[in-house]
């Protein structure tokens, strides 16, 4: 079960759902389009999770899945994020900033994602559709699923821990849900603070978010290794 709430964390670290969700906060009702987005989101995630769920129960395909995330396989993706700390902490080198540039106004010219179109209408009923559409099982998710299927819970249990499990992956949506509900005037200040200081210190932050995932990683690997 602590494998299934692990992968349950490592899936709401979705880069389109952090994209999404920054999109809604810089616009003028962003509770209001979270809500759409994250039903949208959990009918189409808890709908493919309980279908898959409940047909891996039983068949080879659990077996010979039960691998998929390996020690070695987190050793790697730890090392990954390790280089990824370090690059990112030493800095773009003058060469990759000016690619970057031209990289940047060459895609001034061409139109965002219809995804991102959709959401900058600022309707729920989008944002839903949005949210619908986009949130598609990842690797977590169907290493949590499979994982869930070889512990023979009884079948509401095993709808509880799908549905709980969307809960966290989701949390980024929900999160400033429940600020925006609670208090309002409060949550746009601090998100216009959090902004201000992500400017100044993304880079520190990208830098040790990076090197703690892949330290844990790495431990996690070699641990399995034993």
């Amino acid at each position: 079960m602590g494998h299934v709430v692990l992968l349950s964390f490592t899936a709401a670290l979705n880069p389109t759902l952090v994209a999404a969700t920054t999109i809604m906060l810089l616009m003028r009702n962003p509770s209001r389009l979270l809500l759409g987005y994250w039903l949208g989101a959990m009918m189409t995630s808890i709908t493919l999770g309980l279908v898959i769920v409940f047909a891996l129960e039983g068949t080879s395909v659990a077996k010979t899945t039960q691998h998929t995330l390996s020690p070695s396989a987190d050793i790697v993706l730890g090392a990954v994020g390790l280089i990824l700390a370090l690059v990112i902490g030493r800095g773009p080198n003058k060469r990759i900033s000016e690619r970057r540039v031209r990289r940047k106004q060459a895609k001034r010219g061409k139109p965002p994602p219809k995804w991102e179109r959709m959401l900058d209408r600022g309707s729920p009923k989008a944002t839903f559709v949005v949210g619908a559409l986009l949130t598609l099982p990842g690797a977590s998710y169907l290493g949590g699923l499979t994982a869930l299927s070889k512990l023979d819970y009884s079948t509401v249990v095993t709808v509880l821990v799908v549905v709980c499990f969307n809960l966290v992956m989701l949390a980024l949506l929900e999160v400033p849900m429940l600020a925006f509900a609670i208090a309002p005037d409060w949550t746009r200040t601090v998100i216009d603070r959090a902004k201000a200081w992500l400017d100044r210190h993304g880079r520190e932050v990208a830098t040790w978010g990076f090197a703690a995932v892949g330290t844990a990683l790495v431990i996690k690997g070699i641990i399995g290794l034993l």
